[in-house]
């Protein structure tokens, strides 16, 4: 977790140096939409975009992952009772 942190703050440093060094005004058209900005706030606002769709496409595989995960604690703890109880009467049938 904080190697991730760390990776997203160095990206987000050079982002921001990225974005002073390139304030180049460009048009961007697409079909009669006409949209007039910096090369970069364009560029990272395509960042940002590209972060939102990849975390869209990975939600459903994390959350998939941790229903998961959690039924199989669930079984574990079902198991290690059974396993006690098991124990718990062998040991209760031996003394007795």
């Amino acid at each position: 977790m904080q190697l991730f942190l760390i990776l997203a703050l160095i990206i987000a440093i050079l982002a921001v140096v990225f974005a002073i060094q390139n304030a180049v005004p460009i048009t961007i058209t697409f079909f009669a939409w006409r949209y007039e900005s910096s090369l970069a706030l364009v560029l990272l606002l395509t960042l940002a975009l590209g972060v939102v769709i990849s975390l869209l496409v990975s939600a459903p595989a994390m959350i998939r992952r941790s229903l998961k995960i959690s039924t199989q604690k669930k079984k574990i703890d079902e198991m290690e009772q059974a396993l006690q109880k098991k124990e718990n009467s062998e040991k209760t049938s031996a003394d007795g």
